[in-house]
């Protein structure tokens, strides 16, 4: 979850295509397009599995950031699925 929050605030759209699960990945992020978002803070809030021995885990977050100017945050709860023992994001819930 880390890598992938450092990936956005990053703009490597390649790095989060390869750690997105092949059933949920989009052909592009589009991170460049529109207005740039500026990201300000991680927070983990929950796990749930994702151990050594896990072939699946969640992580709730809430992230921060500011889109002109703006402050908003994201909180979210990510599914991850290992494979081949590298971990991909499914999908993702957003709280409102």
């Amino acid at each position: 979850m880390r890598s992938r929050y450092s990936a956005y605030v990053l703009a490597r759209e390649e790095y989060l295509r390869r750690t997105w699960h092949a059933s949920t990945r989009p052909a592009q992020l589009g991170l460049d397009a529109g207005h740039p978002v500026q990201w300000l803070g991680l927070t983990i809030q929950r796990t749930e599995a994702g151990n050594i021995g896990d072939s699946e885990g969640a992580v709730e977050f809430l992230a921060r950031y500011k889109v002109n100017g703006k402050a908003g945050c994201l909180q979210e709860t990510s599914r991850f699925r290992k494979e081949n023992g590298q971990w991909f994001y499914v999908d993702g819930r957003i709280r409102e």
